[in-house]
């Protein structure tokens, strides 16, 4: 299906740590894929101890900039035309300062063909110190590199309406956000991201549970950075169960995204071939899904602009 890997793509939600090349990791460790990739995960906790071996790694500048700079060369492969890459700095400073983490990344993600920006990760088991600290990170990076911050880790155990006293700082401050919910937990945590004044939301699928909150996310216009195969790998749903359907054709604002292109052992292109073949999903719709995208954004109203321009100027 090559016109499908043909398509301009634009990608919202990939995270770093979990999208180092499998054969990066294995220069390291004697390791095998079922090491580093999710089959059958139980929950998202368990999925989320396939990142313990990519931060291992990544604790030094050479390795920082080197994971980040072969992350653009595979979105590249993959006919990304504008992504927005997010980390947790905290998670990597071991021998390095926060800023020292922050600056390794973005030299790696520096390409004269590909623009890609970075969204720095809150973790729900910091605490209140540690991600005021990120707070403050990303307002001193923001613009330079930097356009947002995000809540990203155990959602389940680690309630979103807890973190209510950042998000007010985060929303004094005016810096962009987006907040992972509605993934391992259900309606309140979206409820909670909504009445932060999230414009998007991070999976957010379980708002299928409730016609409520669905009518409440168009009201608002926030788009959901959906991942349907990390879904599956995250024990949600079957991919053939997965709401990206009910939910596109209820016009909820939605994209589609990797999130972790290694552990869920997926590209973008091999994303739309299973909504193609699941759901029927053809090119219009994935015009309309990659204009979400780029409408929802964390660039200038100018960019995007530009960016619209340049996605239907190729697709043309």
């Amino acid at each position: 299906m090559n016109m499908l890997k043909e398509i301009p793509k634009v990608e919202l939600h990939v995270h770093l740590d979990g999208s180092v090349r499998y054969e990066t990791l294995k220069e390291f460790k004697n390791i095998t894929k079922e090491d580093v990739m999710c089959n059958n995960c139980k929950n998202l906790s368990e999925y989320l101890t396939k990142f313990e071996l990519p931060i291992e790694i990544m604790q030094t500048k050479e390795m920082l900039t080197r994971v980040a700079k072969e992350l653009v060369e595979d979105l590249k492969k993959d006919n990304v035309i504008y992504a927005e890459v997010r980390f947790a700095p905290v998670l990597h400073t071991k021998y390095l300062s926060l800023e020292e983490v922050v600056e390794a990344v973005l030299l790696g993600l520096k390409d004269k063909d590909l623009k890609v920006n970075l969204i720095l990760c809150m973790m729900r088991n910091s605490n209140f110190i540690e991600n005021k600290k990120i707070i403050d990170l990303t307002y001193k990076y923001l613009n330079k590199g930097v356009v947002a911050i995000d809540l990203a880790g155990d959602e389940k155990n680690y309630k979103t309406n807890n973190f209510k006293d950042l998000f007010k700082i985060i929303n004094d401050l005016k810096i962009p956000f987006t907040i992972h919910a509605g993934e391992a937990d259900g309606i309140d945590s979206i409820l909670s991201a909504i009445n932060f004044n999230a414009k998007r939301i991070g999976h957010g699928v379980r708002c299928i549970e409730d016609e409520k909150i669905i009518n409440l996310i168009k009201e608002k216009n926030i788009t959901l950075e959906v991942c349907p195969t990390s879904n599956v790998d995250t024990n949600i749903c079957e991919y053939f169960d997965h709401p990206i359907k009910q939910l596109y054709d209820q016009d909820v604002l939605v994209t589609i995204n990797t999130d972790n292109r290694t552990v869920s052992n997926i590209t973008l292109t091999e994303e739309y071939e299973k909504l193609n073949k699941y759901f029927n999903f053809g090119i219009e719709d994935f015009k309309k899904l990659n204009i979400n995208a780029i409408n929802a954004s964390f660039l200038s109203e100018e960019e995007k602009s530009k960016y619209i321009n340049k996605f239907y100027k190729t697709m043309n």
